[in-house]
């Protein structure tokens, strides 16, 4: 292997993935990629097929990359290059173009955070055979904020991809702790598998609460220098060329309030209970014993 294992950030959507990956991504010695969802499938001609439809901007991510990379800047032009940089690589596996893209940015460290891949074991366990050496940042967030987040997004579009039902109920209840207590069992029983020197927790509440502290903790945890430059180059997400919307065939690649809004900023986490109704049921049903449990286990009141 000629380049540093990769970072991949697993977490639920809206749990502070997109703004994390992009400060790591600042690092000089680091990557932040936007999200390139590759596996997904085992080769390309299956994520291609997959990847269309109502899911065609979940490709966006590799198209913005590749336009970068190869042609030096996102625009129309670049775009279509993408494309057809893709479809040559039909045949290939989505995990040997993982790689190209790697030696592509070497000596850089990859920082990705698509946030399906902790949707689904199998996908987990692609980036594994891929990468053994490979680190893992599990991010963490409160159920109750995440999901009041997640619900005032696109009428609750994750939640919805996410197939996040209660079917206890008659009709099912939209409920988007369901896909989070699914992700978070996925990360915990993978990362059962992972040595523990290449794995690490962390509540985004805290990391962008304590900044300077986790920054440093993560990039001393991933060999990354610590020196005052760097640290200064972590403060600024919007400096990276994925925290813009992209050009036409390729405007996403990103959590979209990210995309409008990609500096840091000081915003107070308000303080969220794991009792009470949850907003978005109508039932005014609370956090299943379950989310309770796991959510206690993380650290949350």
């Amino acid at each position: 292997m000629n380049h540093p294992p990769p970072l991949f950030i697993l977490g639920s959507p809206r749990s502070f993935t997109s703004i994390v990956c992009a400060v790591l991504g600042q690092h000089p010695q680091a990557y932040g990629t936007p999200e390139l969802n590759l596996f997904v499938e085992d080769d390309v001609q299956e994520l291609w097929a997959r990847l269309s439809g109502r899911r065609q901007f979940m490709i966006h991510g590799i198209l913005r990359m590749v336009a970068q990379l190869y042609g030096g800047e996102q625009d129309t032009l670049t775009i279509d290059m993408a494309r057809r940089w893709l479809l040559r690589r039909l045949a290939s596996s989505t995990a040997e173009v993982y790689q190209e893209l790697c030696e592509k940015v070497a000596p850089l460290r990859i920082i990705d955070k698509s946030p399906v891949y902790p949707t689904s074991p199998r996908n987990l366990n692609r980036i594994h055979a891929a990468f053994p050496d490979a680190h893992y940042l599990h991010l963490v967030r409160h159920p109750r904020t995440q999901g009041e987040s997640v619900m005032k997004l696109s009428g609750g579009m994750f939640a919805i991809m996410a197939d996040s039902f209660d079917y206890e109920t008659l009709p099912p209840t939209l409920d988007p702790q369901i896909s989070w207590l699914s992700v978070q069992q996925n990360i915990n029983r993978f990362l059962e598998h992972i040595p523990p020197e290449q794995q690490m927790r962390m509540r985004g509440e805290d990391f962008l609460k304590n900044l300077e502290q986790n920054l440093t903790a993560c990039c001393q945890w991933l060999g990354l220098s610590v020196d005052p430059s760097a640290m200064e180059a972590m403060r600024h997400p919007e400096a990276s060329p994925y925290a813009v919307e992209g050009p036409f065939g390729a405007r996403l690649g990103n959590d979209i309030n990210f995309l409008h809004s990609p500096k840091l900023r000081d915003t107070k986490v308000p303080n969220a209970f794991l009792d009470g109704p949850l907003p978005w049921r109508p039932d005014c049903r609370g956090l299943k014993q379950e989310v309770v449990e796991l959510a206690r286990s993380f650290g949350y009141q």
